[in-house]
């Protein structure tokens, strides 16, 4: 097999994919190669793979099988690459039952372009080794990027939730360096990006234990170092998880003024009874409590949450229990999703499967409640007035799309680029996006 002159690479799933699939391909382009947008022109094809939603594994065979179709179509025979967390779980399975020519792990995809010249040279290239040294010292350096950029801060879970594989697939938790990830940051600034996002499966757990005196360091401490690099306008975070929310974490949303005004902090159901099946370690009450401590330190603060509809043995009543969350918490936007059984998970073992019409059923009601909270959300801000960091273009003549400080989607009509961040009046709200109107183009 020649050795791949084009790549194109496909993620799937959370943004800890999707950054990670964009530094394959910088590696991709470190070595010589070039991107298409066109997998079926490519040379290699990488599918960045997630493994949370039941038929993740089936999803792959069937990507791979399409892929190859179509490919022959035009006859040609691209290599094909599974990376991420169901090449992770599946390992030689996928080479054996798929006949690809690469398995990578997501802690080993720094190995992917000694692989891929593995392959070429028609040598097994199969890495799903989760060592302790990190994989970020052997990726190249951030090139040009767009005005919102992902950083991943944090991998791996050591919570160990009964329907979550992430333990299994990303490994236990690790943080990077605080010097490293303040070194790609200022990268990211110089490439472009005016607001960068801190990922982790488990981000508000990050600590630096570096500082020996005073000992780890918290992520509002790295908020806080991110906050003086100029040029940067906006800094996020996510996921977090309700156990790791500390005061100062929460008082970085009140003195912070980069850190965006929006909280992702999953919940997964209001039953304490089922929490508990979970092996989430909160309850319903204290969630809730911290959410108070929270939007005292910030009142205007969009939340948003996670739920999981039909957990095995969920009653009825216990439901009802998730939804009276939802009502008292008022969610500026939530992602809500069936149980689905993940091989080798406790819960997968558990009795109590409740019934796929009743899951549906469910999870109807519970996203008309969430679907009601984003649009009364998104109307509370009519007439607010806010900075919009533009992203994209718009269907229409001259119209540009960006992303409130709610992290809502804005879209006006300005000569503004992409990139640019424009305070704007908001002068519509409908119930899944805002109308602007420009008033001032705010210095970079």
């Amino acid at each position: 097999m020649n050795s791949p002159r084009t790549f194109h690479v496909k993620s799937f799933g959370c943004q800890m994919n999707v950054y990670d699939g964009e530094r394959m391909g910088e590696l991709m382009t470190a070595q010589g190669m070039t991107a298409t947008e066109d997998a079926s022109a490519a040379d290699l094809v990488v599918l960045n793979t997630c493994h949370i939603r039941e038929k993740a594994t089936d999803r792959v065979y069937s990507d791979i099988g399409r892929l190859r179709k179509d490919a022959r179509a035009l006859g040609r025979a691209p290599m094909i690459a599974v990376a991420g967390c169901v090449a992770q779980a599946e390992g030689a399975e996928i080479v054996r039952r798929a006949k690809v020519d690469v398995v990578v792990g997501p802690q080993a995809y720094h190995n992917l372009p000694a692989l891929v010249a593995q392959a070429a040279a028609g040598m097994p290239a199969l890495d799903t080794d989760m060592p302790i040294a990190s994989k970020f010292g052997a990726l190249p350096a951030r090139r040009r990027v767009g005005p919102s950029a992902f950083l991943t801060v944090q991998e791996g879970c050591d919570k160990f939730c009964t329907y979550c594989v992430v333990p299994y697939t990303r490994g236990a938790e690790v943080s990077r360096p605080f010097e490293a990830i303040v070194e790609e940051a200022r990268a990211l600034v110089d490439a472009g990006a005016r607001e960068i996002t801190l990922l982790g499966q488990n981000v508000n757990g990050w600590r630096d234990g570096a500082d020996l005196q005073s000992g780890a360091r918290g992520l509002e401490l790295l908020i806080a170092a991110l906050d003086a690099l100029p040029g940067l306008a906006r800094i996020r975070y996510m996921t977090s998880h309700p156990n790791d929310m500390t005061q100062g974490l929460i008082d970085a949303h009140r003195d912070i003024e980069k850190l965006m005004p929006f909280l992702h902090l999953p919940v997964q159901a209001g039953s304490d009874r089922v929490l508990k099946a979970m092996n989430r370690a909160h309850t319903a009450d204290g969630y809730l409590r911290l959410l108070d401590k929270v939007r005292a330190s910030r009142p205007d603060i969009a939340l948003s949450g996670d739920f999981i509809v039909g957990f095995p043995g969920e009653t009825e009543a216990e439901f009802v229990e998730t939804l009276k969350l939802v009502e008292a918490v008022g969610y500026a936007q939530a992602f809500s999703f069936k149980y689905s059984p993940r091989p080798g998970t406790p819960a997968a073992d558990m009795a109590g499967a409740v019934p796929a019409e009743v899951m549906d059923e469910r999870l109807q009601r519970l996203q008309a409640a969430i679907n009601r909270d984003q649009a009364a959300f998104n109307a509370a801000t009519l007439g607010a007035r806010c900075s919009v960091l533009i992203d994209r273009k718009g269907k229409l003549p001259g119209q540009m799309l960006g992303k409130s400080p709610w992290l809502q989607s804005v879209h006006l009509i300005t000569d503004a680029a992409v990139g640019d961040l424009v305070e704007v009046d908001i002068v519509r709200a409908d119930p899944n996006s805002l109308a602007g109107q420009e008033r001032v183009r705010v210095a970079a």
